[in-house]
């Protein structure tokens, strides 16, 4: 029997990672704080990460481990969960000597994104540069943890390295000058605006940005669908060929927010309207290595992402 433990089992990308998990015939072991996770291949375990015995506990006698717990911007707890708990996860694996695989779910705020100058697509060699903020901190850090294992223990391991996940309509969200004119993380939102958008935003005219950097063209992002996301890992579960790689994981292509936004304006009827940006950087994602070696083929650019969007927050389940 395959088993399988999962720490961040809960969240949107670990509920459809604990599925995928159950069509591949594992038996899943899942950390959990409050609420069991269902599904008759799960077995839950209550606990928190930063416990080294209850994550024993939870790898067990797996033979494949994931890593997917984090925190965002909360430096009363990001240090616990993201640092502590990886490093606990990772000793439960090396002392199991059952682990075949450990897959680390990482992030592109690990490589710094737009907050960096990105002439090249950024590919597996760009080094590490978290931007400022605890989460960009601790993605390089359970990264360079993750690697240390494998040279001192031989833990067999993968990292996945995600762009912004995307589900539902989180792409409306991103596209309203109304939700992101402040936003509560770095680098999702627009920063400061001029006085012309903030006047949008106090009476309430919702305008689809154009975000456009220091000479004022139009930025280019990548970012990835969760539904891309969860094929990566597909991809990479039991493949031999993805012990000790890492994979940038990205929709196929880039989006330039000109383009992407008069989409959109088409779609919903709205106005767009030009934010400066020159804090951020336009940069693309090479996910080439993950196509060629482990199969990676996303399915979702910025315009099917868009026209789900835009069906989900239509449908009875977006409203």
């Amino acid at each position: 029997m395959k088993t399988a433990a999962v720490f961040g089992g809960a969240g949107k990308i670990g509920r459809r990672v604990v599925d995928l998990l159950g069509t591949l015939d594992y038996t899943v072991r899942v950390l959990v704080h409050r609420h069991e996770i269902p599904g008759n291949h799960v077995h839950s375990i209550r606990g928190s990460i930063v416990d080294p015995d209850v994550c024993r506990d939870v790898v067990g006698h797996a033979q494949l481990v994931i890593q997917l717990a984090t925190m965002k911007e909360d430096p009363q707890t990001f240090f616990d969960v993201s640092l502590r708990g990886t490093f606990n996860v990772l000793e439960a694996c090396r002392f199991s000597g059952q682990v075949r695989q450990f897959i680390l779910l990482s992030g592109d705020a690990a490589q710094g994104i737009w907050f960096y100058p990105h002439p090249q697509p950024i590919n597996e060699q760009t080094p590490l540069a978290a931007y400022p903020g605890y989460y960009a901190f601790s993605k390089v850090i359970e990264e360079t943890m993750t690697r240390q294992y494998g040279i001192q223990y031989g833990l067999p391991w993968t990292i996945l390295r995600s762009s912004w996940v995307f589900e539902n309509d989180d792409l409306l969200h991103h596209f309203s000058i109304l939700e992101n004119v402040d936003p509560a993380e770095p680098g999702h939102g627009f920063g400061e605006v001029p006085e012309e958008v903030t006047e949008q935003v106090r009476q309430g005219r919702e305008h689809i940005p154009v975000l456009v950097d220091a000479d004022g063209q139009p930025l280019t992002r990548h970012i990835v669908h969760l539904d891309d996301v969860v094929q990566a890992f597909s991809c990479a579960i039991g493949n031999r060929r993805a012990i000790g790689e890492d994979y940038n994981i990205a929709a196929p292509q880039p989006f330039r927010y000109r383009e992407a936004a008069e989409y959109l304006s088409e779609k919903l009827s709205l106005p767009t309207i030009e934010i400066p940006s020159p804090q951020y950087h336009s940069f693309s994602i090479d996910i080439s290595k993950a196509r060629r070696e482990i199969g990676y083929q996303p399915e979702n650019d910025f315009p099917r992402m868009a026209d789900r969007a835009i069906a989900y927050r239509r449908s009875d389940a977006g409203r």
